[in-house]
Order: C-alpha cells, then sequence, then structure tokens
C-alpha cells in the first residue's frame, strides 16, 4: 500500500554551477635544457649552505653508496674472466650505476658531483668560503663512508665469493689502477667526472625514478667500461685490495696477483686523491 507523500517537505535545490574542473594530470615530459640549468643551480646553491654535521652525514652515505655500487661491480666480474673484456666491462657498468642513483633518489652528497656546486658560485648565490669547505666536507666523509664499506665487506668475507674469485678481482683490479702515471690518472679522473657530472645533469631533467635511472646508467657505464678513475669508488676499491693483500699474506697465502698488488701509500694517492 502506497503511503502519502508529505507534501510540506521542501525539495532539495539543484545547484547550477557547473562541477570544478579536474586538476590538470602532470606533465611527464623530461625539462628543457633551460629549465635543466635552472634546478641544477638551485639544488647546487642548496647544498653548501646546509649545516656541517647534516653535509657530513650525507656526504658518509654518498661514499657508502658508491662503494655498494662498486661491490655490484666487482660481483659481475667474478668468473667474466671468458667474456669478451668490453662486454663484461660494460655489464659491469651498468651494475655501478646503481651507486649513483642511490646518491640520487637519497640526496646523499658525493665529491664528484658536488663540484657542480661552481655552479652557483659563478652566479653568486654562495660565497668562496662556503664553496670551499662544501668540497671539503664531501671530499673527507665520502672517504669514512667508502672505507666503512670497505670494512663490512672484509668482515663479511666477501673476497671467498666464487672460489675465492671476488678477492682476486680486486687485487687484480687495484693492480691495473696503479699502473697509471699520476699525469694518465689525473686525465683519466677529469674524463669520469664529466661523466658523473653529465649523469646528474642529465637525472635532473627526469620527473620520475625511471628517469632517472635511465638518465645515469649511460654516461656511468660509458666511463667504467672505458677505464675512466672515479676517485669516490677508489676510496673503496684500493684500501679494500691493501685489506685483502695483507690477509693473505699473513695466512701465507702468497698468490702471484698477491705479488703483483704491491699498492703504496703514494701510487694509491694518484688514483684516490686526484681532482675530479
Amino acid at each position: 500500500m502506497s503511503h502519502p507523500t508529505d507534501s510540506s517537505t521542501p525539495a532539495a535545490p539543484v545547484s547550477s554551477a557547473p562541477a570544478p574542473a579536474a586538476p590538470p594530470a602532470a606533465s611527464t615530459a623530461i625539462l628543457t635544457p633551460e629549465a635543466i640549468a635552472t634546478a641544477a643551480e638551485a639544488a647546487m646553491a642548496k647544498r653548501p649552505v646546509r649545516e656541517p654535521w647534516r653535509i657530513a652525514m650525507l656526504a658518509v652515505l654518498g661514499g657508502a653508496w658508491i662503494a655498494l655500487g662498486f661491490v655490484f661491480y666487482i660481483t659481475t666480474q667474478t668468473g667474466a674472466s671468458t667474456m669478451p673484456w668490453g662486454i663484461s666491462r660494460t655489464i659491469g657498468g651498468v651494475a655501478f650505476s646503481v651507486g649513483l642513483l642511490l646518491v640520487i633518489v637519497t640526496g646523499a652528497e658525493l665529491f664528484t658531483s658536488s663540484t657542480m656546486t661552481i655552479i652557483a658560485k659563478v652566479v653568486g648565490r654562495i660565497t668562496w668560503p662556503q664553496f670551499a669547505l662544501h668540497w671539503v666536507i664531501v671530499w673527507v666523509f665520502n672517504f669514512v663512508g667508502a672505507l666503512l664499506v670497505a670494512a663490512l665487506c672484509y668482515f663479511g668475507g666477501l673476497q671467498t665469493n666464487g672460489k675465492n674469485g671476488w678477492g682476486k678481482v680486486v687485487l687484480d683490479g687495484a693492480a691495473a689502477k696503479l699502473h697509471h702515471s699520476w699525469g694518465e690518472a689525473f686525465v683519466l679522473g677529469i674524463f669520469a667526472n664529466l661523466a658523473v657530472c653529465l649523469a646528474v645533469w642529465m637525472a635532473f631533467a627526469g620527473k620520475t625514478l625511471v628517469d632517472k635511472a635511465f638518465a645515469v646508467v649511460g654516461p656511468v657505464a660509458l666511463f667504467v667500461a672505458t677505464g675512466l678513475e672515479h676517485s669516490i669508488a677508489n676510496m673503496f676499491f684500493l684500501p679494500l685490495a691493501m685489506i685483502f693483500k695483507d690477509h693473505g699474506e699473513r695466512s701465507s697465502s702468497r698468490a702471484s696477483t698477491c705479488r703483483r698488488t704491491r699498492i703504496s701509500p703514494g701510487r694509491m694517492s694518484s688514483s684516490t686523491i686526484c681532482c675530479r
């Protein structure tokens, strides 16, 4: 049975205003070269004005992330001696790019990309003392982060992976690096730093993690596959080789690989301290 309708109930008013427009979808297009330059300048102007302790902590992370990338590189080269040299090195370069991607995504400080703060100095957004102090703090604490990962690798026994092949890659690689003269190390360092700065510059163009990953892989794989020298990576790699070499001598395992790897402090400096 139907119920009578209460005619005294007012009808709901009907709004004639148009519905609000949906916000425009965010563009996924990469930035223009002009916009990249603006973003890079703004980012590099912020870094040197942070508190020194914050810069130091971020630099420890930066050194650690690059060392982790090198751990991945070493793993890809273990047992790869039968592959063509260029192919194996390219695979290793792609693996090493993970380290720089971690630096970019986490906002860590890395000396080889922090050299780009010269942009902020040129346009007058930071002072010379801020510029210089930032470089010094980042370099020193990148070294700390790299050494921490080297210690973890040693105490974790990574050198025994692949029937001791992992440690052999480290020793052979260090021996090859120490054959460079000072002049060669300096020039190879310039080339490597150019590649890192290009990778970071292109990462500013990306708006997604995938964009940034693709931007980083190419330049990093280029410098690793070609055998260029990255100072922060060497802060991890050469001390790790020294640890493995000393351990091998203490255990009376004087393999030819260990005898070829005589890493003196002076020669280590040529690869580790060269200006990037």
